[in-house]
């Protein structure tokens, strides 16, 4: 891999300390990537949203951290719909051992979302 791939973190608010475990954990394998994300969430603003659609549409790939927030999270589910509508590749993660309602807002159906593993991560950011 030549270049620095861009990868969108989606999380909810509440999920900020789930997203700094992640970027340590993928810094710790020494692999050249770019971390972006919208840590202020402003989902009712349009200037916020054209900004996010476009910061979703330059990266490579979306990294999303599922929970039991993310029913709440109208900025997450701005972000993911931002970048299935831009067919940005996404990688759903389990944020925590928290059991998830059977049916999640902005996630299509036949979207699986993936233990929080290293190699889960690792398989992702290698096809992109």
């Amino acid at each position: 891999m030549g270049s620095m791939n861009k990868i969108f973190i989606s999380f909810a608010l509440r999920d900020k300390n789930l997203r700094d475990t992640l970027v340590e954990q993928v810094n710790e394998t020494n692999t050249p990537y770019t971390f972006i994300e919208m840590s202020l969430k402003q989902s009712w603003e349009p200037a916020w949203k054209e900004d996010c659609r476009s910061k979703v549409k330059e990266c490579d790939g979306t990294i999303a951290l599922i929970t039991n927030n993310f029913i709440r999270a109208d900025g997450q589910q701005w972000e993911l719909s931002c970048a299935y509508e831009n067919r940005v590749p996404v990688l759903l993660l389990y944020g925590n051992s928290e059991k998830l309602p059977k049916k999640l807002p902005a996630i299509p159906d036949d979207e699986e979302i993936l233990d929080w593993t290293l190699p889960n991560i690792e398989t992702f950011l290698n096809r992109l």
